[in-house]
């Protein structure tokens, strides 16, 4: 029975592989589902659609964009995990989904360990702390004094509880004091579009989402999180030179796939989107919407993931912030 059960499994194995390779071969043969975790307009919506045009023209099939944002990713990420493991749902991932959420959330309807198959890391964000304009604040200093000033009296725009920018928000009241209040949008572009409106005072997202707003006086760009300062915004300081050079993380996005997608399909999938993030001429585009290019492998990326889960443990315990029940 033994030596049975291992001719068997030794078959199965045969032809499980058979299928992956001859499926691989043909993929695709129709459009991809890329669920993206952010809301439309939002400048890494905009990267994916301009990434989906170029991959249409590699891979000759189109790329249809499938926005899910809000809730710190959760809501993407569970589209992504219960969807069909065949090629066909790719999925736009971020530093939420894989590393804070699981740390935040006692609940979570998916699993950042074993659901997903990364796929590739693609950027890293150049982030900023913007300003309303309509309040009267042009530094960091001046953020603070006003804040420390009327307490309870600002918003501030989040991706919701336990995002990277609820986060920052937590530290931020801690090291000053104040009781900013955390206002939950469904990305950067609508939280751009109220911070012009004034309808919150402050925020901190990818640069991206707001320098058209800054070039038009409608929002302030108070500081970015670059080492050295943006070329978008080669006016405003960086996080190191307003004092916050020690604040850990950095905001990323990735590329992962449904647990049991073929791994040649991923494989395929992967090198096509490194050669995309590496082509020069696509990483110039990228560095005009104020991020860093940033591809890796499968294995690079699954590694990567690791190093980051560690560094949101440091910075949920800086933040001071404990784990809570997701409440969709």
């Amino acid at each position: 029975m033994r030596a049975w059960g291992r001719a068997a499994a030794a078959l199965l194995a045969l032809v499980t592989s058979g299928t992956f390779a001859g499926a691989a071969d043909n993929y695709p043969n129709k459009p991809i589902r890329m669920i993206v975790s952010i809301a439309a307009g939002s400048v890494t919506d905009v990267i994916m659609r301009a990434a989906g045009t170029e991959m249409q023209q590699r891979l000759g099939q189109a790329l249809v964009i499938e926005n899910n944002g809000g809730a710190s990713g959760i809501l993407a990420a569970n589209s992504c995990a219960q969807a069909a493991p065949d090629g066909y749902t790719i999925c736009v991932i971020y530093h939420s989904t894989m590393s804070f959420n699981p740390l935040l959330f006692s609940n979570l309807p998916y699993n950042a360990d074993t659901d997903f198959v990364p796929v590739a890391r693609l950027f890293f964000l150049v982030e900023g702390l913007f300003a309303s304009s309509a309040i009267n604040v042009n530094s960091v200093d001046e953020l603070k004094k006003l804040a420390q000033g009327k307490p309870d009296g600002l918003n501030y725009a989040t991706l919701g509880e336990g995002s990277y920018p609820d986060l920052f928000l937590k530290w931020m009241n801690n090291q000053w004091g104040t009781k900013i209040v955390g206002i939950p949008y469904r990305g950067g572009g609508p939280a751009a579009q109220a911070l012009a409106a004034n309808d919150v005072q402050v925020t901190r997202f990818g640069v991206g989402n707001f320098t058209p707003l800054v070039e038009a006086g409608k929002v302030k760009a108070l500081a970015v999180t670059s080492a050295k300062r943006s070329p978008v915004l080669p006016n405003v300081p960086t996080f190191k030179e307003v004092g916050w050079g020690e604040y850990p993380g950095q905001g990323w996005w990735g590329l992962a796939a449904p647990k049991g997608t073929p791994p040649e399909i991923v494989a395929k999938l992967s090198s096509e989107f490194q050669k995309l993030f590496s082509d020069p001429k696509f990483e110039q585009f990228l560095e005009k919407q104020a991020v860093v290019p940033a591809a890796t492998d499968s294995a690079g990326f699954a590694a990567f993931l690791k190093q980051d889960r560690k560094d949101a443990e440091t910075l949920i315990k800086i933040a001071n912030t404990v784990k809570t029940e997701f409440k969709n």
